[in-house]
């Protein structure tokens, strides 16, 4: 059956389903019970109806017509997997899901939801803006999509596993300690952990659920008395992993006991999670007499301030992740374009990282994209529609890997052939913007959104810009995506702060064209020594990625003396980290790829 005849009939069943309980409307997210922004197979409800794969999305699907709804950085590929005939393509920001409803709904009209599914923070403004209309938002108890979709994949049963202190340096029973204290003191009772990058590092586990990110999927209940509370499938804990961790205070539960955990809260203060805690977690509480309060849980902030021994893991791992670039740079210097496609050349970097000590796994799917497919910020790369490395192209590739000691994440642009003047232009402007972000001072209290504009001035000054964030952070052997820092236009409250690790990646993408995006991960530090007039405690930036940046799209009249002196300082520290485990090839390729500008 061909993909537009599978997603009509779809369609069609469930809009039965829908006019069987009365629903003038059904939300689909891209989303579990977690929030993930990565879910395992059997959560792709969203792809099963609309055949869209990618990680952030949400269809509303009426009686008569349906919309998806993305961000900028799949605006490409939902015109591509979605059939107009049938879906209606939506940027998220510009054109709101609510004013979609306000169009296609009446008085009296009902929306239907799964509260497993869906924050209440997320469902706010729909539901202000459909109480004006009289249009009324419904619970759905058991999920439409699941009805219909008869060859459901299973739910996964990856074995959780200890992480050492070696790794974590901090025991879990410290970390419980700390976090409860911070309930008390706020004056709660308990807190829901509803995010498996929460559970997983509050408990010092790590698990198999999601593939290439490794995480413990199931809830814990945190009190303030430090007790904790783990619901998770036993079938995933054998007898070892099991004895330590009751040894250390856990309790473990089975998920089917977690509502009647949840209503045994009577009474109590609970803090519920703004960006992971369901709608179904507040209703059960509410309904057996407990205050909800929807904030921060609190082990996010405390996750993203990385300690010393998390820190140095990160950059153990990237030395070893460097060590694979600078392979994999050498190899396809040589080798393409000859017959090489996007997926053969993904998958010999991949050989390349596999051979690094703690490796586990890619850290995501590798973007590795050529051309047009570079243009497409998430490009979703199939093996069987790969298409080949041909000359004068630009060559995208964002990949990253699991180490048992660190994540990382990196964005190269190579070029193939000749470039043209105006891929030399807008690369060294996305490296410009690159550079004065990292290159950046700010004093403590700075947010990412005030550091955001200096990535973009470059693409600004020409008119141009790109539609993602400049940053995002990044979890220590844990999601690669990771708050609640970020750099980004987006208004926050949350200040850059000492540990915390993001990434800094501007770009710019050329529909039909071509794609340059350049990332590397850096660590906020104290600027030391700091200005001698500084009235002000100073933070900066510490690269942690350590890969070269492409010669043949750089032009060196666009850089100013100090952004020479940033990539030398840069190349210098590549170079004296990395030759000692380099091959004499691949050492005389960084020295030759490293020479200083001058």
């Amino acid at each position: 059956m061909l993909k537009h005849d599978l997603q009509a009939l779809r369609l069609t069943q469930l809009r039965a389903q829908m006019q069987d309980r009365g629903l003038s409307a059904y939300l689909v997210p891209r989303a579990d019970g977690h929030q993930n922004e990565y879910v395992p197979p059997s959560a792709e409800r969203l792809k099963w109806i609309s055949g869209f794969d990618g990680t952030a999305g949400l269809a509303v699907i009426g009686l008569e017509h349906a919309a998806m709804f993305v961000d900028g950085r799949y605006t490409l590929q939902v015109k591509d997997q979605c059939p107009a005939e049938l879906w209606q393509h939506l940027h998220i920001t510009d054109n709101p899901v609510e004013l979609w409803l306000q169009r296609y709904l009446s008085s009296g009209d009902k929306i239907g939801f799964d509260p497993r599914l869906h924050t209440p923070s997320g469902l706010t403004r729909i539901q202000t803006v459909m109480k004006n209309l009289s249009v009324d938002l419904i619970e759905v108890d058991h999920n439409l999509i699941d009805e219909l979709w008869k060859d459901r994949p299973a739910s996964p049963q990856g074995a959780v596993v200890l992480h050492p202190k070696i790794y974590c340096g901090e025991s879990s029973i410290h970390k419980r300690k700390r976090i409860a204290a911070i309930l008390s003191q706020d004056g709660f009772d308990a807190v829901v952990v509803s995010s498996p990058d929460n559970l997983s590092w509050l408990l010092n586990i790590r698990g198999n659920d999601l593939e290439m990110t490794p995480v413990v999927l199931g809830y814990v209940i945190l009190n303030s008395d430090a007790t904790v509370f783990l619901f998770v499938q036993g079938e995933k804990i054998n007898a070892e992993v099991r004895e330590a961790l009751e040894n250390d205070g856990v309790e473990i539960a089975e998920p089917e006991d977690f509502v009647a955990a949840l209503q045994s809260l009577a009474d109590k203060s609970v803090r519920i999670d703004r960006a992971t805690g369901s709608v179904f977690i507040c209703e059960v509480l509410r309904a057996a007499g407990a205050k909800v309060d929807v904030g921060a849980d609190p082990c996010t902030a405390d996750k993203a301030h990385k300690n010393d021994v998390e820190i140095q893991g990160i950059k153990n791992a990237h030395v070893r992740d460097g060590v694979a670039l600078v392979r994999f740079f050498n190899w396809f210097k040589r080798h393409v374009p000859g017959d090489e496609t996007e997926w053969t050349v993904s998958e010999k970097l991949g050989q390349f990282r596999a051979c690094g000590t703690h490796y586990k796994s890619p850290s995501f799917q590798t973007i590795s994209a050529v051309g047009k497919n570079g243009a497409i910020v998430h490009y979703g790369l199939k093996q069987d529609q790969a298409s080949p490395l041909t000359a004068d192209e630009l060559y995208l590739v964002d990949s990253g890997g699991q180490y048992l000691d660190g994540t990382t994440d990196v964005t190269r642009v190579l070029a193939i052939g000749t470039p043209t003047a105006e891929m030399i232009r807008r690369y060294t402007q996305v490296l410009k913007g690159h550079i004065a972000v990292s290159s950046a001072r700010f004093p403590v209290g700075t947010t990412g959104a005030q550091l955001d504009p200096l990535a973009r001035q470059f693409l600004w000054a020409d008119g141009v810009d790109y539609d993602h964030g400049t940053g995002h952070g990044v979890g220590s052997y844990l999601s690669v995506h990771e708050g609640p820092q970020s750099i980004s236009k987006r208004s926050t409250a949350v200040s850059l702060d000492p540990g915390m690790v993001l990434s800094i990646e501007p770009g710019y993408y050329k529909a039909g064209a071509f794609g340059i995006r350049i990332e590397n991960l850096v660590v906020v530090q104290n600027l030391i020594p700091p200005p001698k007039s500084a009235e002000r405690e100073m933070l900066c930036f510490e690269p942690l990625t350590l890969a070269p940046f492409e010669r043949r799209l750089i032009d060196t009249a666009l850089l100013s003396d100090a952004e020479k002196q940033w990539i030398n300082d840069y190349y210098r520290k590549i170079c004296h980290t990395l030759t000692p485990h380099l091959e004499a090839e691949d050492a005389d390729f960084l020295v030759q790829e490293t020479q200083p500008f001058r």
